[in-house]
């Protein structure tokens, strides 16, 4: 078994990775931590502009040789692979139990206007999301409801958390998402793309199943979601063209962020389907 080249937190690659972890250093380098085969799979074959993604992966040797082929396709990308202690993984690793690979990636945010441009259908506008792991799992319901598109506000984590990249499972690098968006031009850009705002609020005045029922859903849309405690505000809710609850058949208080999101995007992808307007997935994506 090979011996791992970098043994020592202090490595200046080492020093540099783990620097990822904070939002300002993220923000001066344009570069995020991906962890886990799977992220690091997906970051692997993803190019921004014709550039490859994925710049740097840290491995353990045990990981290397478990996931042979995620390694492979690093290196085919063009990335620096490092061996490295399971010490030194810890110290990039922002988990508990990290699993061997750390992944150092390009920003890949889309600009808002090259999602307009794309006259997207579906879309999930985040405003006012604070909490990184309810960001990343909308992000991924998103991805699994074949919305074009994700957006967060100005007022919203930061896309990169690693965190919400873990929560997102790899969909980070599915579809585009633009960040630092104020709310108001967000709406205001996708009405003029001719997409239709709702937002989701447990207090709306329209009722999901209805506007399913009534067949008003199979147009372009975007759902707007709001704060894990405060929902969205009033100033907000009035950028809608319908503020939209979905409904409680049984005894529940509410719906959690991430729940009510996979519900409306879904309700959405199905009236979108019948109509035959919604992204279609296919293997080769």
């Amino acid at each position: 078994m090979p011996t791992p080249e970098l043994i020592s937190p202090r490595s200046a690659r080492v020093v540099a990775a783990r620097r990822l972890g904070k939002r300002n250093f993220r923000g001066k380098d344009r570069l995020f931590l991906a962890e886990g085969p799977q992220a690091v799979r997906e970051a692997a074959g993803h190019r921004v502009d014709g550039d490859p993604t994925l710049v740097e992966l840290f491995a353990t040797v045990e990981a290397a040789e478990r996931y042979a082929d995620i390694i492979g396709a690093a290196r085919d990308a063009g990335a620096r692979v490092h061996l490295a202690s399971e010490d030194v993984i810890a110290d990039i690793s922002t988990t508990v139990t990290p699993q061997g690979l750390v992944g150092v990636c390009r920003f890949l945010d889309t600009p808002f206007e090259e999602i307009l441009a794309a006259r997207p259908r579906l879309v999930a506008v985040l405003a006012h999301v604070r909490d990184p792991g309810n960001a990343g799992t909308v992000l991924r319901c998103a991805d699994a409801a074949g919305a074009e598109a994700v957006i967060l506000t100005d007022a919203s984590v930061d896309l990169y958390n690693p965190k919400a990249v873990r929560a997102s499972v790899g969909s980070h690098f599915h579809l585009p998402v633009a960040v630092g968006v104020p709310v108001e031009r967000a709406v205001q850009g996708l009405k003029d793309a001719g997409v239709r705002i709702l937002a989701a609020d447990g207090a709306g005045d329209r009722d999901l199943d209805e506007e399913l029922d009534k067949g008003t859903m199979g147009g372009p849309t975007a759902w707007v979601f709001g704060n894990e405690a405060w929902g969205l505000p009033e100033e907000t809710r009035a950028l809608a063209d319908a503020v939209v609850r979905v409904p409680i058949h049984g005894r529940a208080e509410s719906l959690n962020l991430a729940t009510a999101a996979a519900v409306c995007l879904y309700a959405s992808a199905r009236a979108q389907r019948a109509s035959g307007g919604c992204r279609i997935v296919t293997e080769s994506e």
